[in-house]
């Protein structure tokens, strides 16, 4: 069953969003029948607005999240229409809200009985639709603050266990997604099984600067276990946060809090080589050399290449040029 997308969807929307008469009529292209998992949520206490999906479809990342910082979340699958994604964020950010942007698209619609799309605004204002004629076993849950949708799974228990999952969990949004995927699999998930994953996390007010505005925006395209491995990521990309605050903090010439932070990362991922390095270059550079060599014995049992790269630091100033340090720090590397 393939749809395509007709002008007179982006005809009707010049009523409901007149700056769209200013660009191109886009080119007709078939559908894809994202059919899938998702959840849209913001959270009260933070400001923050997040998507994440699952799908027996490859990548799906590019086609059914759609965050923006201060604005809002977009889920769109079943036979999928991209553009719910930018024209809904589009229409939040010019002060509709969710109900109101998604109902406005609906109606311009020709193909609405196929759709799932769910809308969240930036006051947690939330709204959801689930076509008539979406491949059973479908439908969503509208809650407080998120919404839960899914069609063609296993079960029609998906989206109440992703809904429970959600709001029993504690910790970060990111963290409550990944419940809710995570729900989702137990209850059986996609009839189809399962390829692919992605979670966006943006901030509570956008600075501007849309990439700086993502927490985390992450994708698994094709996996045997799309939400398992989703979650990995998640797990190295807070380590990597860490590591990122801490050169943040010695830009600042805070070089204890800095190592905490680098402490923090390593702690996290124990066996990734660069974590361990650049910690190690920081302690020797800082005076902390006995401390520094363990850490460089270690990097350089993981990867010798990391041996080569000790003498081509201090060329450019993140190593001093002290000959001294450099035979101490490659003294601790594995004999040939």
């Amino acid at each position: 069953m393939r749809i395509r997308f007709g002008t007179m969807f982006f005809l009707g929307m010049l009523a409901v969003c007149p700056a769209a008469a200013e660009r191109p009529a886009p080119t007709p292209q078939p559908e894809r029948p994202v059919h899938t998992y998702s959840i849209v949520a913001y959270d009260p206490a933070t400001g923050e607005l997040g998507a994440a999906v699952q799908s027996h479809w490859f990548s799906v990342g590019p086609l059914v999240p759609w965050v923006e910082a201060g604005v809002g979340a977009v889920a769109t699958q079943s036979f999928v229409e991209v553009s719910y994604g930018p024209l809904g964020l589009e229409l939040m950010r010019a002060g509709k809200s969710a109900p109101d942007a998604l109902a406005g698209l609906l109606k311009t619609d020709a193909h609405q009985d196929v759709r799932q799309v769910a809308f969240i605004d930036a006051s947690g204002r939330v709204a959801a639709h689930t076509g008539r004629n979406c491949i059973p076993e479908a439908g969503h849950v509208v809650g407080e603050n998120f919404s839960c949708q899914a069609n063609l799974m296993l079960r029609d228990t998906v989206w109440k266990a992703m809904t429970e999952a959600y709001q029993k969990t504690n910790g970060e949004m990111v963290d409550r997604l990944l419940a809710a995927l995570a729900a989702a699999e137990g209850e059986g998930g996609d009839i189809r099984g399962r390829q692919s994953a992605a979670i966006i996390v943006a901030a509570g007010t956008s600075s501007g600067v849309w990439w700086k505005d993502r927490l985390f925006d992450l994708r698994v395209e094709d996996h045997p276990d799309p939400v398992a491995e989703l979650k990995r990521l998640v797990h190295l990309a807070k380590a990597y946060r860490h590591m990122n605050r801490g050169d943040e903090l010695l830009t600042e010439n805070k070089t204890e809090e800095a190592m905490k932070a680098y402490a923090l990362a390593m702690s996290m991922v124990p066996d990734n080589a660069e974590m361990i390095f650049w910690p190690a270059v920081t302690m020797a550079s800082t005076g902390r050399v006995e401390e520094s060599l363990p850490l460089f014995k270690k990097a350089f049992a993981l990867d010798p290449n990391w041996v080569l790269l000790v003498p081509r630091l201090p060329g450019v100033g993140q190593l001093p040029k002290d000959k001294e340090l450099l035979r101490k720090i490659l003294s601790v590397a594995p004999k040939e």
